[in-house]
C-alpha cells in the first residue's frame, strides 16, 4: 500500500511530530486540528462560533490539498473542552457538510494544546 504524507500551507503547520495528514491507498488520516489561524500560528480571537469554524476551515484545507473534500470525511471526531457548545457544533457543522452526515464522536476533554477549546481530526475516503 502506498503512504504520503498531506501537507498544505492553507492550514496551521503541524506543532510537533507529525504531519498534517498521512494518506494510506485512498484513505487520508488528519490529524487533531485547533482553531490556529495557518498565516500567524496563533489562536484565532473571537468566539466559539469563530473557533469551531476555523477548525472547519483547517480540516476542509488539508482535506482539500489530498484532493478530497468534506462529503468524502467517513469519521470525525470533535474534542471539547466544554461539551455545553456540542449545540453550536452541530449547528455549524451543518453548514458545512451535507447528508450523508459523516460517523461522528464528540468528547469533552480536561486539556487541548495551546489552550485551544476545540480540536477536531477526521478520516477521509477518497
Amino acid at each position: 500500500m502506498s503512504r504520503s504524507i498531506i501537507s498544505t500551507p492553507n492550514a496551521p503547520q503541524a506543532i510537533g511530530t507529525y504531519s498534517q495528514a498521512v494518506k494510506c491507498g485512498n484513505t487520508v488520516y488528519v490529524s487533531g486540528q485547533i482553531p490556529l489561524d495557518p498565516n500567524t500560528g496563533a489562536l484565532v480571537s473571537g468566539d466559539m462560533d469563530k473557533h469551531i469554524r476555523r477548525v472547519f476551515d483547517n480540516l476542509l484545507a488539508i482535506i482539500t490539498a489530498a484532493g478530497g473534500d468534506f462529503s468524502d470525511v467517513a469519521k470525525l471526531n470533535v474534542f471539547l473542552t466544554d461539551l455545553n457548545h456540542f449545540a453550536l457544533v452541530n449547528q455549524i457543522m451543518s453548514e458545512y457538510f451535507t447528508e450523508p452526515y459523516p460517523a461522528r464522536a464528540a468528547i469533552q476533554v480536561a486539556a487541548l494544546p495551546k489552550a485551544a477549546t476545540v480540536e477536531m481530526d477526521c478520516i477521509v475516503e477518497l
